[in-house]
C-alpha cells in the first residue's frame, strides 16, 4: 500500500489547495520522499492532517499528543476550528477545510481496485464534518454496510498502532526508556496491537464482563443495593486513580519542559566556558565519581599495608622474634613428646610385672628381674634433648604462631611488590582524578563572567523547579499506591459478596461455556506472545546489528513478558544486563528506532512511514546506518520531514539521494506555506534561496 496523492485545503498554516503527487518511481530503489521546510511553515502540523483525515474524532486513541491537544482546546468541536486557517477564516472565502488522501497497491478481500481515496472534511458555516470513501473513484456498498471509520481501521491502518507510522523520531525515545510499571504496561499494550493480539485481549475482557453480567442476574433487591453501593464505591476508587495518573502524565511533560530547559542553560554555561558538550560534561562527571570511589578503595587497602610497616621496620628484632617462636614451638613438642613417652614405659613396666608374677619364678630370680627392668627403665626416662634447656618468653599458642609466621613470610616475599602496585594505582588515580576535576572546573563559565552569572542563576532556580515536581510526582505515586491498595482490598469485598449470588438455572450453561472459554483464550493470548516474542527479540537486534558502529556493544536482546507488563533487557557479551541509562541519547533513539522497526515488520502492515525530525543526536556513523540501513528498509514508501542543515546536513543528503523518489519545499509567504516539489539534485540550492529571502526579510 502506498500514498499516491495528498490534498489539504486551509488546513492551519496551509491556505488554500496545496497538492502532492508522489508518482511511483520504477526504480524500487528509491522510496524515500523528503518534505523540507524551516520551523514553523508546518512539517508537523501536514502529519497531523494526516492523522486527523484518517481517524478524525478518534484521533486521540492515536498518540496523547492528540488527546492533550484536543482537551486543551476545550473539546473536539473548538479544536477543529483551530484546524482553520486563520486568514481563510477573515477572507471568509471558503469555509471548507478538508484534507484528501489517495492510496494505490490496496489488497481489499474480494474487491479488485485500484485506488482508494479518503477525504474527510468540515463546514464551518455548518459546523458540519463528512468522511467519504471512493473505491476507484465510485461509492462502495461494502464501505457504507461497515461504517468508514471500521473500514479504515480494519482495511487501512488500525488507530491503536498508527503511531509507529506517523512519529517524531525524538518523541520515539520514550519508548526506549520505559522504565515504570505503567509505561511497560503501555509498551506491551502496542505490541499487542502491533501483533493483532489486541483482538483476543478485547474478547478476554468481552467474556469477562459477561461472567460479571450472569452472576449478577439471580440477585435479591437487597443484594442489588449492596452490590451496588460496592460499585459505586468501586468507581469512586477508579476515578480517584484516574486523576492521580493524569496529574502524574502533566508533571512528567512539566518536569521534561524544565528538564530541557537546564540542559539548554548547562550548554550555554559551557560554552561560556569552553567547547565541551553537555553529554562530555556527565561523562566526566560519571567519571569523577568513579575514580573517587576506587580512591576510597585504594585508600582503605593502602591503610591495611601500613599497619604492617611497623613489623618492616623492626627487622632483626622481628626475626630474632620468629626464632624464638620456632624455638619454643619445638620446646613445647618435645616436652609433649618426653611426657608420652614416660606414659607409655610405665604402662609397659606394669604390663610386664603383671607377666612376671604369673611365671612362679623364685623370689631371688624375680627380684633381680624387677630390678634390671626399673634400671632400664629409668635410664631411657632421663634422656635429655636439644631443647631441653630453651626459655620460654613467649608462650603461644600454636595458632598465633602460624599467624606470625605467615605475615613474616608474606613481608619477606610479596609485601613490598603489592605495596609498591597499590602505591602507583594511588599516584594514577590522583593524577587522573585531578585532570578531570580541571576539566570539569574548565567546563564551568568563569566566575567573572556576567553572562555565565545569570546563566547559572537560571539554571539553579530551574533544578529547584526540577526537584520540587519530582517531589510532588513522588507524594502522587504514594497516594496511587495507596488508592490502588485500597481499590484491590474492595475488590475482593465485592468478589467474595458476588459468590454470594445464586445463578438462575438458565444461565448455568451459558456461564460454564464462558468459563472454560474464556480460560482458552487466556492461554492461547499467552502462547501467541510467548511465541511472538523471540521473533520481537531477532527483529531488534538485527535492526541494532545493522546501525550500531559498537558491533560488541549489544550482544543479544531478551524481551519479559509478565502478565501484561512487557519489558525489554539489552545483553552484553557477557548475558549482563546493559542499564539503559547509560545509553547516550543517541544510542537511546538508535534502540528506538530499531524497536519501532521490528514492531513494523512484526505488524505485517504494509503502509507508508512517515518520520519527522530525523537523524536527531546521532553522530556521523550511525547517521550513516540510519540512511542506509532504516530509511530505506522500513517501508515501501517513506516520507521524511528534516530541517535541512540541521536535522539532516547536506553531505547526509547527498548519501540518501541514491534512495530519493521526490522532494518537496514548503514555502511561506505572509503567513501561508504551500508545498512546491524540487528536483532532487537542487534542494539544496533552492532551500539556500529561500534561507536568503527569509533572512532579508527579517
Amino acid at each position: 500500500m502506498k500514498i499516491e496523492n495528498i490534498k489539504l485545503n486551509n488546513f492551519r498554516i496551509y491556505k488554500g489547495l496545496n497538492e502532492i503527487n508522489f508518482n511511483e518511481s520504477q526504480n524500487k530503489r528509491k522510496n524515500i520522499n523528503l518534505i523540507a521546510g524551516f520551523n514553523g511553515f508546518g512539517k508537523t502540523t501536514f502529519l497531523t492532517s494526516l492523522v486527523w483525515c484518517f481517524y478524525g474524532r478518534l484521533m486521540v486513541h492515536v498518540e496523547d499528543k492528540y488527546r492533550d491537544e484536543i482537551r486543551g482546546a476545550g473539546g473536539y468541536n473548538t479544536y477543529l476550528n483551530s484546524l482553520y486557517n486563520k486568514d481563510a477564516r477573515k477572507e471568509k472565502t471558503d469555509h471548507i477545510l478538508s484534507v484528501e488522501i489517495t492510496l494505490n497497491n490496496i489488497l481489499i478481500p474480494s474487491i479488485p481496485c485500484e485506488t482508494v481515496t479518503i477525504k474527510r472534511s468540515f463546514d464551518f458555516k455548518n459546523s458540519k464534518e463528512e468522511l467519504s470513501i471512493l473505491i476507484d473513484g465510485m461509492e462502495n456498498e461494502l464501505t457504507k454496510s461497515v461504517g468508514y471509520d471500521i473500514f479504515i481501521n480494519d482495511f487501512i491502518l488500525p488507530r491503536e498502532i498508527a503511531k509507529f507510522f506517523f512519529f517524531d523520531a525524538e518523541k520515539i525515545v520514550s519508548l526506549a526508556e520505559a522504565k515504570t510499571k505503567d509505561e511497560l504496561r503501555s509498551l506491551s499494550k502496542a505490541y499487542s496491537e502491533v501483533l493483532g493480539i489486541q483482538k483476543y485481549e478485547d474478547l478476554k475482557s468481552n467474556l469477562e464482563s459477561l461472567l460479571v453480567k450472569l452472576n449478577r442476574k439471580g440477585v435479591t433487591k437487597l443484594q442489588e443495593e449492596e452490590l451496588q453501593a460496592l460499585l459505586e464505591k468501586e468507581t469512586e476508587y477508579e476515578k480517584g486513580i484516574q486523576h492521580n495518573e493524569d496529574k502524574q502524565s502533566d508533571l512528567v511533560k512539566e518536569i521534561g519542559f524544565w528538564k530541557n530547559k537546564s540542559d539548554k542553560l548547562q550548554e550555554k554555561l559551557i560554552r561560556e566556558g569552553n567547547s565541551i558538550t553537555l553529554e562530555q560534561l556527565k561523562e566526566l562527571k560519571t567519571l569523577r565519581d568513579e575514580l573517587r570511589e576506587e580512591s576510597v578503595s585504594i585508600k582503605s587497602e593502602l591503610r591495611t599495608h601500613f599497619s604492617i610497616m611497623p613489623l618492616v621496620i623492626a627487622g632483626k628484632h622481628l626475626k630474632r622474634l620468629k626464632n624464638q617462636m620456632l624455638l619454643e614451638k619445638d620446646a613445647l613438642k618435645n616436652k609433649l613428646d618426653e611426657q608420652l613417652l614416660i606414659k607409655e614405659l610405665e604402662a609397659i613396666s606394669t604390663d610386664l610385672l603383671k607377666g612376671i608374677d604369673s611365671l612362679n619364678l623364685n623370689e631371688n630370680i624375680k627380684s633381680d628381674l624387677i630390678k634390671n627392668i626399673d634400671n632400664t627403665l629409668e635410664k631411657r626416662k632421663v634422656t635429655k634433648t636439644e631443647h631441653s634447656d630453651v626459655k620460654i618468653l613467649l608462650d603461644l599458642p600454636e595458632e598465633k604462631i602460624r599467624q606470625f609466621i605467615a605475615l613474616v613470610n608474606n613481608i619477606k616475599t610479596s609485601f613490598l611488590s603489592q605495596l609498591n602496585v597499590i602505591i602507583q594505582n594511588e599516584r594514577n588515580n590522583s593524577v587522573a582524578l585531578r585532570r578531570v576535576i580541571n576539566e570539569i572546573k574548565q567546563a564551568e563559565a568563569r566566575k567573572d563572567n556576567h553572562l555565565a552569572k545569570q546563566f547559572r542563576k537560571e539554571k539553579i532556580e530551574t533544578d529547584f523547579k526540577v526537584e520540587e515536581l519530582n517531589n510532588k510526582k513522588e507524594e502522587l505515586i504514594e497516594k496511587l499506591g495507596t488508592l490502588k491498595q485500597k481499590l484491590a482490598s474492595h475488590k475482593k469485598v465485592r468478589v467474595e459478596f458476588e459468590k454470594k449470588f445464586h445463578l438462575l438455572e438458565t444461565d448455568k450453561k451459558k456461564h460454564k461455556v464462558t468459563k472454560e472459554l474464556l480460560a482458552k483464550v487466556t492461554k492461547l493470548i499467552v502462547r501467541i506472545k510467548e511465541e511472538k516474542k523471540h521473533s520481537l527479540q531477532k527483529s531488534i537486534l538485527l535492526g541494532l546489528n545493522q546501525m550500531m558502529h559498537k558491533k560488541d556493544f549489544i550482544n543479544d536482546i531478551r524481551v519479559n513478558i509478565v502478565g501484561d507488563v512487557m519489558d525489554i533487557d539489552l545483553l552484553d557479551k557477557d548475558n549482563n544486563v546493559i542499564d539503559k541509562d547509560s545509553l547516550s541519547n543517541g544510542e537511546k533513539q538508535l534502540y528506538a528506532s530499531a524497536l519501532l522497526k521490528a514492531l513494523v515488520d512484526e505488524s505485517g502492515i504494509q503502509f507508508p512511514v512517515f518520520i519527522d525530525s530525523p537523524l536527531q543526536k546521532f553522530d556521523k556513523q550511525h547517521s550513516i546506518n540510519i540512511i542506509n540501513e532504516f530509511y530505506p528498509n522500513i517501508s515501501d514508501q517513506v516520507v521524511l520531514f528534516p530541517l535541512l542543515e540541521k536535522e539532516l546536513t547536506e553531505a547526509e543528503y547527498n548519501m540518501l539521494k541514491p534512495y530519493l523518489q521526490k522532494t518537496f519545499l514548503i514555502q511561506n509567504q505572509e503567513g501561508a506555506s504551500s508545498l512546491k516539489e524540487v528536483p532532487t539534485n537542487i534542494l539544496f540550492k533552492e532551500f539556500n534561496k529561500d534561507k536568503d529571502v527569509y533572512a532579508y526579510k527579517n
